[in-house]
């Protein structure tokens, strides 16, 4: 530590990602990210547009909010986008989630939440999932200024129906409700057809993952106008230009490219459901996912224990040393023969 850090860095305990090793031969199944390569037409976009880089890239990213509007059947003026769902997320606590009552949202979740909390000094509380590990709409009523949830949730990868969500919207409606969708297109509804009838409904989503584009950075939130007018004001005291050109390329290519978007998810939807087959043939306990991961443990064998062994036979999965869910493994979806490996190595252990 330096006599020159501010209090806000003293009291920081920063977000820890997953572990991003240089080794060669390992199997990454620890970040979540898409086991097959992005969109051919968004590879090609970004190849064509480097005789941009001597220009600044469109603060708005016209183009990309255009696209993300046709997809969702919203207007442009409806979309904001920024560099991965995490900077749309972070513009959002002070936007929007910053009041005198607390926010609220799971005990057991994204773990970013609570570090943008104490970086943007947003009061909180952590509402407990139940015994199954899902979130009950009756707990949240209780003293708040808005909910963020979630879902599909990280890590357990359950979700709420469609359904849910709007009658959480209908049954707070001076409440902001943040939905992240980071993992929506695994199998779960989106609530973006919600926006239209509800101004308390923000919903975000990313490229990172059903885009397999997690190193192009690209995130967007989808809202009525006046949720949206407050992210950019946020946005342009911060960044004016969070999106780079190569990244408003790709990403608008990715976003037209609907065959291999299907194609894709449904192939990680049928690796995931193999995976669950193999882990529960073990006497692993799985939660329903409807993400590109799955969250298991085993009874007989801590969480640590397994995730070190794995580790040592070249296979990462990802560990949270966290009450609740210390004995929990969250494995991402790779390739049916990545997955392969993980249930042979794991019947060998337990």
């Amino acid at each position: 530590m330096s006599r020159f850090w501010s209090s806000v860095v003293h009291n920081l305990s920063p977000y820890v990602p997953g572990e991003q090793p240089k080794i060669d031969g390992l199997i990454k199944l620890n970040t979540n990210e898409n086991p097959y390569p992005p969109s051919p037409r968004a590879v090609a976009a970004i190849t064509a547009t480097t005789d941009r880089l001597r220009l600044y890239p469109d603060p708005r990213a016209t183009a990309l909010r255009e696209a993300i509007a046709r997809r969702y059947g919203v207007t442009a003026d409806e979309v904001f986008v920024g560099n991965g769902s995490d900077e749309v997320l972070a513009h959002s606590f002070p936007a929007l989630l910053k009041h005198d009552a607390p926010l609220l949202f799971p005990d057991i979740t994204y773990s970013f939440y609570p570090v943008y909390c104490r970086l943007y000094g947003v009061s909180y509380e952590t509402v407990p999932l139940d015994a199954a590990m899902r979130v009950q709409l009756a707990d949240y009523r209780r003293p708040g200024s808005a909910i963020l949830l979630c879902n599909p949730n990280a890590p357990t990868g359950t979700s709420l129906p469609r359904a849910a969500i709007e009658a959480l919207l209908a049954e707070h409606p001076d409440r902001l409700v943040v939905v992240d969708e980071a993992y929506v297109d695994f199998g779960a509804e989106s609530a973006v057809p919600l926006v239209a009838r509800h101004d308390n409904l923000l919903v975000i989503q990313t490229l990172s993952k059903s885009r397999a584009l997690a190193g192009l950075r690209v995130g967007f939130a989808i809202g009525q106008r006046p949720l949206i007018e407050a992210l950019e004001r946020v946005k342009d005291s911060f960044n004016s230009y969070p999106l780079d050109c190569f990244a408003i390329a790709g990403a608008v290519a990715s976003i037209e490219d609907e065959a291999w978007f299907e194609e894709t998810r449904q192939r990680i939807i049928r690796s995931r459901e193999a995976l669950v087959r193999g882990l529960i043939e073990l006497g692993f306990a799985v939660l329903p996912s409807q993400a590109n991961f799955v969250f298991a443990r085993h009874p007989s064998h801590r969480g640590a224990d397994l995730a070190a062994k794995l580790r040592e036979r070249g296979v990462l999965v990802r560990h949270f040393q966290k009450p609740r869910i210390e004995d929990f493994l969250r494995i991402t979806v790779g390739t049916d023969d990545e997955c392969g490996r993980l249930i042979g190595l794991l019947r060998g252990m337990v």
